[in-house]
């Protein structure tokens, strides 16, 4: 019998991860918002990505419900809602999942796993990160616009996921150290919000040097928070992590010559942070930013880089202004 596996959360990464599964022959299972269940009923799901994939799965095949107790007979949970929502979605699946159940979670941020574990004591809980980038668009497409894998900690159903995958062409592997995976993936997340003030597509702002100066900023501070709490940094880029800041402040055509793999992108990719914001929601920035801030704080080293792009963020989602350019970003976070 195919592993059953439940999607809790099926937004952008829930809908493109579960389409992955299936492909590979997986018994999925979706939870998500009732908007995205009339989508997917009526168009299903497409799933694509920079590299060339495109597949469609048709709405027969698909099962896709709004209802957390359609989650109760699933072997494993995959939990891809915004960190916000972790807590809460915690309790509810708490009601209904068996103990057998292995509980993933693929979020941004570190504290995730820690908090689906507090809430189901007698599950397993594993972490793990979805380093690429993957954007809703419309009539169920979900595209990856970056490069990137899927990291999970090492388990026997997590090693069964990994043949799932591979009809997808999605990379993946597992890790014993996800603490350091997950603050390495953090360190490359700190460019959400960059890119969710440019307001433009994240090669083009990558492409410009001002704005990957305000991500080496934010990053140098993060490097020193987590180097003091004795975190070591996984390569999850061609780039080393303690070099990325001297990297990503290299004049423009040295950049490009130096580093091609990291404007390996979608022209149409943006953050999640962006999409957030353009759909009205609350971001992630306490998960991303604040973290760092917090975990500085533990160690006493100040960090107002960090701090200046959480209050940014913060009145973007207020209605504030989130498309700085280059020049004007990078002088908003020296202020």
């Amino acid at each position: 019998m195919a592993l059953r596996v439940g999607i809790v959360g099926a937004g952008s990464i829930g809908c493109y991860v579960g389409a992955a599964l299936v492909m590979g022959g997986a018994d999925v299972s979706f939870l998500g918002r009732e908007r995205i269940a009339e989508t997917v009923a009526e168009h299903g799901l497409r799933i694509s990505d920079f590299r060339g994939l495109g597949h469609h799965i048709p709405a027969a095949r698909l099962c896709f419900y709004t209802d957390i107790a359609a989650m109760g007979d699933r072997d494993c949970v995959i939990v891809t809602v915004k960190s916000g929502d972790t807590a809460a979605i915690a309790a509810d699946l708490a009601k209904v999942l068996a103990s057998k159940a292995t509980v993933i979670s693929l979020q941004n941020g570190v504290g995730n796993a820690a908090v689906l574990q507090q809430a189901m004591p007698r599950n397993t809980v594993l972490p793990g990160m979805i380093a690429f980038n993957v954007v809703q668009g419309e009539k169920g497409c979900f595209h990856a616009g970056t490069d990137g894998e899927v990291i999970i900690q090492d388990a026997p159903v997590v090693r069964e996921l990994a043949g799932f995958f591979k009809a997808s062409g999605t990379p993946f592997e597992t890790h014993d150290d996800m603490l350091s995976v997950l603050w390495s993936k953090l360190l490359l997340n700190l460019n959400n919000p960059i890119n969710a003030l440019s307001g433009i597509g994240l090669k083009d702002q990558l492409s410009q040097r001002a704005y990957r100066r305000c991500l080496a900023a934010s990053q140098r501070e993060a490097l020193a928070a987590i180097s003091a709490a004795k975190i070591p940094v996984q390569k999850l880029t061609a780039v080393p992590a303690q070099w990325l800041p001297a990297v990503l402040s290299l004049p423009d055509l040295i950049f490009k010559r130096l580093a091609q793999p990291m404007l390996a992108i979608d022209p149409l990719a943006r953050s999640s942070m962006w999409e957030d914001l353009e759909r009205g929601r609350k971001t992630e920035v306490e998960w991303l930013n604040g973290e760092v801030i917090r975990l500085a704080a533990e160690h006493g080293i100040p960090v107002p880089v960090n701090e200046r792009i959480r209050h940014l963020i913060q009145l973007a989602e207020q209605g504030g202004r989130r498309d700085y350019r280059a020049a004007e970003l990078l002088a908003a976070i020296r202020t």
